[in-house]
C-alpha cells in the first residue's frame, strides 16, 4: 500500500543479507524473475545490484520488471494463482499490502531464513510486522519511509525556539508560539489520519484489533484512542488547516511553500517539491523526528515501504530466496538507504543514513513505527474511511466519545469476514 504518507513516497520491496544467499548448485543458469515497483530504486542502484549479485552467483540471471502500482493487486494476486514462464519468484509489495495476499495462501513461507540468516529481531516493527502472521514471517522488510516534522529553521530563530521540541509538551508549546503574528504553526489538515495513528499508538490504542475469536474489530473508542484524538486536536488548532480535508487537498507542499507555515508533518522528500515551488526556501527547512509523549523515544508514526515476498508457485525457492537475502543484507540495504534517502530495513543499519537530515529524523521514528492493521480487509477500510469523518466532526465540535463509537462500528463491519 503506497505510503500516502508517501504521500509521499512510494512503497516497494526486497532484500537481503550476504549470509543468507544460498550456494550455486551448479545445475546449470537459471533466470530469477523479479518484480520491483517502479521508483523504488533507481536505474543505477539496479544496475550495480544486478552486475554484483551475477558475479557472485554464477548460476544464476536476473530479469527484473519494473511494476506501476495502479492495478498492481490484481496483478499480484493472478501471479500467485497461476504459473508460467513469465511469472515473479520474487515480488516487491508494499508492506500494508502482504496480508492480503497471504490470506489467499499463495506465499511462501520465509519463517525459517528470517530467524536463522537475516537478523530479523532487528528488523522495523513497521515492516515485520505487517509480514507476519502468528509466529511465521511471510513479507521480508525491504526499506521504509515515515513521517518527520519539516519546519522553517528561520521561523524558529525568530520566535526564540533555539532547538526543536523533544515531546508532546514542547512541541504544542513552541508551536503556540511560532502561531502568530501571519504565520501558521503547524498545517495540520483535518483528516491526516495517518499522522493521527501515531497519537493513538503512543497512547497505547489502535485503530483496531483482532479479538481472541479472530474477529477485528474498530477501536477508536478506547480512552487511549481518545487521548490520541485530543492531542491531535490541540495541535490542529494550532493552524489553519481545513477540518474536512486530507493533507492532499490542496497538496500540503504547496501551502508551506507560501511562506506562512512553522511546520508541517511528511516524509522529507517532500522537501524537493516545497523548494521547486519557492526557492527562496532553500537552506531554511529543517527536520526532526515527531516527538514522544517523553523526550526518552520519538513518537510512533506510521511507517509505509516495501516488504518482498517469494510467492508459492515459484519454480526456483532457492534463487528467489538467494535474491531477498542480497536485498536485504547489509551491503545492499545501504547502499539503497544512501541512494534513495531511504530508512534501511535494520535498526542496526540507521547509521547508513546519518549524514542526511532528512533521512536520520526518519530513521529515528522508524525504530517506533507500526502499520496499519494486518485485516486482510483493511485496504477496504481506506476505501471508505472513517476515520477521516470521524476526526473532521471532532474538529468540528462534535462530542468525541459518541463519534469514536460511530466510526469503530463501521470499521468492525467493513472488517467482518464477508464484507458485509
Amino acid at each position: 500500500m503506497r505510503l500516502r504518507l508517501l504521500a509521499v513516497v512510494s512503497a516497494t520491496a526486497f532484500l537481503a543479507t550476504a549470509c543468507g544467499a544460498l550456494p550455486d548448485s551448479g545445475s546449470g543458469q537459471r533466470t530469477v524473475t523479479v518484480w520491483l515497483m517502479k521508483d523504488s530504486a533507481s536505474k543505477d542502484f539496479l544496475k550495480r545490484f544486478t552486475e554484483d549479485f551475477e558475479r557472485t552467483h554464477g548460476a544464476l540471471r536476473l530479469d527484473i520488471r519494473i511494476q506501476e502500482w495502479t492495478g498492481i493487486g490484481e496483478k499480484v494476486q493472478a501471479a500467485l494463482k497461476e504459473r508460467d514462464k513469465s511469472a515473479p519468484d520474487v515480488i516487491e509489495v508494499g508492506n500494508t499490502q502482504v496480508a492480503q495476499y497471504v490470506d489467499g495462501g499463495g506465499l511462501s513461507d520465509m519463517t525459517l531464513e528470517s530467524m536463522r540468516d537475516w537478523g530479523m529481531n532487528a528488523w522495523l516493527p513497521g515492516l515485520a510486522e505487517p509480514g507476519r502472521f502468528g509466529t511465521r514471517q511471510f513479507g521480508v522488510p525491504w526499506y521504509a519511509a515515515n513521517r518527520v516534522v519539516i519546519y522553517r529553521k528561520d521561523l524558529f530563530e525568530r520566535a526564540g525556539i533555539k532547538q526543536p521540541p523533544k515531546n508532546r509538551e514542547q512541541w504544542l508549546a513552541a508551536t503556540e508560539r511560532l502561531n502568530s503574528g501571519g504565520n501558521q504553526g503547524i498545517y495540520l489538515a483535518g483528516q491526516d489520519w495517518y499522522t493521527l495513528s501515531g497519537f493513538i499508538w503512543d497512547e497505547g490504542g489502535d485503530l483496531a484489533e483482532e479479538t481472541t475469536s479472530g474477529n477485528w474489530e474498530g477501536t477508536l473508542q478506547t480512552p487511549a484512542a481518545v487521548r490520541g484524538m485530543d492531542f491531535y486536536r490541540r495541535l490542529q488548532t494550532l493552524g489553519d488547516g481545513p477540518v474536512d480535508a486530507d493533507e492532499e487537498h490542496p497538496p500540503q507542499s504547496g501551502v508551506f511553500a507560501k511562506g506562512r507555515v512553522a511546520q508541517i508533518v511528511a516524509v522529507p522528500g517532500l522537501v524537493q517539491a516545497i523548494e521547486r515551488t519557492n526557492p527562496a526556501l532553500k537552506g531554511k527547512l529543517g527536520f526532526f523526528p515527531v516527538p514522544g509523549k517523553t523526550a526518552a523515544a520519538p513518537g510512533a508514526v506510521f511507517t509505509g515501504g516495501s516488504d518482498l515476498v517469494v510467492p508459492k508457485n515459484t519454480d526456483d525457492r532457492e534463487g528467489a530466496t538467494a535474491v531477498v537475502a542480497a536485498l536485504a543484507g547489509a551491503k545492499w540495504q545501504t547502499e539503497l538507504a544512501r541512494t534513495m534517502n531511504y530508512v534501511p530495513n535494520k535498526t542496526t543499519l540507521a547509521d547508513a543514513v546519518a549524514g542526511e537530515e532528512g533521512a536520520a529524523a526518519m530513521a529515528a521514528g522508524a525504530a517506533h513505527g507500526r502499520a496499519t492493521p494486518s485485516s486482510p480487509r483493511w485496504a477496504a477500510v481506506e476505501a471508505d474511511n472513517p476515520i477521516k469523518d470521524y476526526m473532521s466532526k471532532v474538529l468540528s465540535g462534535a462530542d468525541p466519545e459518541a463519534e469514536a463509537r460511530r466510526a469503530s462500528a463501521r470499521i468492525t463491519k467493513t472488517l467482518a469476514d464477508d464484507g458485509e
